[in-house]
Order: structure tokens, then C-alpha cells, then sequence
């Protein structure tokens, strides 16, 4: 979903170079990630891509000067995560994967419809009830 890397890091499609197609998903998932170009061009080759690059062409977001460095920003980002309401976090993926290939009209009935089912949720309520009381809110994932 989020990808974040030290600078050092190096990415490739290896299995080209070693008479093999990819078989673990990268050939269907990498496409979607770096377009189709950049991922024929990794998977044909096999050749390595640097942080910098991979920045370049989206196969990471971000690119950090050292592995404490991406550690420490990557449980940031996750602890900001897990911030949020767990409903809504799982909520929010489903609808980006379920509406990545589809039109926007059919992602924006798809969301109406998931949103519809849990607005009766405790965590919505708490939510309302901490902005309204100007606090942090503590979600259940209920």
C-alpha cells in the first residue's frame, strides 16, 4: 500500500536474468504501481533500480538517508495509521482496490453503499463526540 525505503535500497525484477518469469505477482501488481513502461522495462532486464529511481518512477514513496531513518518514519506513518478508526482505514483500502480498474460513477456507488453501512458505527460516534469535546478520539474498530 506504502512503500518507503533508505537511500542504499535496490530493486529489481530478478528472475528474467535467472530464466524465470515472475511468478509471485509481480508481473500483475508492478504494472499497476510504476506503469506498464517502467514495469516491462524492469521485468524484461532484470536490471537493478536505485532509491532515487525508484522514487522517479512511484515504486516508493518516500526515500530516507539511512535504515533508522525509514525505520523511524515508517512506524511514524504507522502509528498515524493506526490513529484512525480501524473500520475506516479497512474501509478506505477496499474502496481503492475494489474501485482501481472500474469507472469513477461505479467507485462513487461502491463508497455510498460502504459508507451507508456503517454510519451507525461506535467509532463515527466517537469521532463526533471528540471533535465536538475537542479531544482525541479512541476508536473501538466497532
Amino acid at each position: 500500500d506504502v512503500r518507503v525505503c533508505s537511500a542504499d535500497a535496490r530493486f529489481s525484477v530478478r528472475e528474467t536474468r535467472l530464466a524465470m518469469v515472475a511468478d509471485l505477482g509481480t508481473l500483475q501488481r508492478l504494472p499497476r504501481v510504476v506503469g506498464p513502461g517502467h514495469a516491462r522495462e524492469l521485468a524484461f532486464t532484470g536490471d537493478d533500480v536505485d532509491a532515487a529511481r525508484a522514487l522517479r518512477i512511484g515504486l516508493v514513496n518516500d526515500v530516507l538517508p539511512d535504515r533508522e531513518a525509514t525505520l523511524s518514519h515508517a512506524r511514524d506513518m504507522a502509528r498515524r495509521i493506526a490513529a484512525n478508526s480501524p473500520l475506516a482505514v479497512r474501509g478506505v483500502k477496499a474502496v481503492m482496490d475494489w474501485s482501481a480498474d472500474r469507472r469513477v460513477e461505479d467507485g462513487l456507488d461502491y463508497v455510498a453503499s460502504w459508507n451507508a453501512a456503517f454510519l451507525a458505527s461506535e467509532d463515527l460516534a466517537e469521532a463526533v463526540s471528540a471533535f465536538a469535546q475537542k479531544r482525541p478520539p479512541v476508536f473501538k474498530g466497532t
